[in-house]
């Protein structure tokens, strides 16, 4: 065998490897994007959740507006206040203080309290069930309880309860993964420090609303026009409470004939007496 027929194209394909080596390595050189020495430092500053509830596609990509001047520091829910201090000395600015924030489910209508129009036997998928009629549920705003929200979660914040969705206002970090998994939009953000809540979502007729669920707002406006804070007002035959003017007082929660405004705090308490009692 001819050694130079096994040589040549050795060589060659080593010599036009060589070549596109110091090819790549001159563009990798000539094109190189330079990073702002801020960004790994204040990336070390965060949990590394990736949950995206700041806004950006994961803790890079904050990390990367942080160090550019387009974010605040303090955008990030999951590390809170000790994160915000951290990210705000790397970038030698002061940290504005926010409001502490948490996911609520907008719906009390429990397998006791709720209606159904048919059995469901399918997957375990809000969305799914929802292009069924609008679900089980005879209202079409209620929480379907298949769980997407408590999958999307990953803080363990959420729980099927009854039927229901409920959050655990002291794991939930205000991420959003809840929210945006929700299809019937039943998941908002609302002040962790006030305890008043309107446990209803629906925008159907009083009547429809009541035959639907023994706890649903059927617009009354009793609260509206009890509050002594201007802090309730009905739109569309559902009450909504204003927390920039809410005192907590209660008297929309004792005001209230079907119960949908509650405090939370005060539900808690008695459902653990009544507990206590039975026991």
């Amino acid at each position: 065998m001819d050694i130079n027929s096994i040589l040549y194209p050795v060589l060659s394909i080593g010599g036009l490897g060589a070549i596109f080596g110091l090819g790549l390595g001159f563009a990798a050189i000539k094109f190189k994007v330079e990073e702002d020495p801020k960004v790994p430092l204040v990336r070390e500053c965060l949990p590394g959740a990736n949950c995206g509830g700041c806004g950006f596609a994961g803790c890079d990509a904050y990390a990367a507006a942080v160090a550019s001047g387009s974010a605040a520091p303090n955008k990030c829910p999951v590390g809170g206040a000790a994160v915000a201090e951290k990210v705000a000395a790397v970038m030698g600015v002061e940290v504005t203080e926010t409001e502490k924030m948490t996911a609520f489910v907008k719906c009390s209508g429990d397998c006791d309290k709720a209606k159904t129009k048919y059995e469901y036997y399918g997957m375990n998928d809000c969305a799914m069930e929802s292009n069924l009629a609008g679900g089980r549920k005879t209202c079409s705003y209620g929480c379907l309880g298949d769980g997407n929200c408590v999958r999307a979660c990953q803080f363990g914040a959420l729980s099927i309860e009854n039927g229901i969705a409920v959050v655990d206002r002291e794991k939930c970090t205000a991420c959003g993964a809840c929210i945006s998994a929700c299809p019937k939009g039943l998941i908002e953000l609302v002040p962790y420090k006030n305890n008043i809540r309107v446990s209803c979502n629906s925008k159907d007729m009083p009547k429809a609303t009541k035959d639907n669920c023994s706890i649903g707002c059927m617009g009354c406006k009793i609260c509206e026009k009890n509050c002594p804070s201007d802090a309730v007002h009905i739109t569309d035959f559902l009450a909504k409470v204003d927390y920039d003017k809410c005192t907590q007082c209660g008297v929309c929660t004792g005001k209230c004939p079907t119960k949908a405004i509650a405090d939370i705090t005060k539900k808690t308490a008695e459902v653990k007496g009544d507990d206590k009692e039975t026991a």
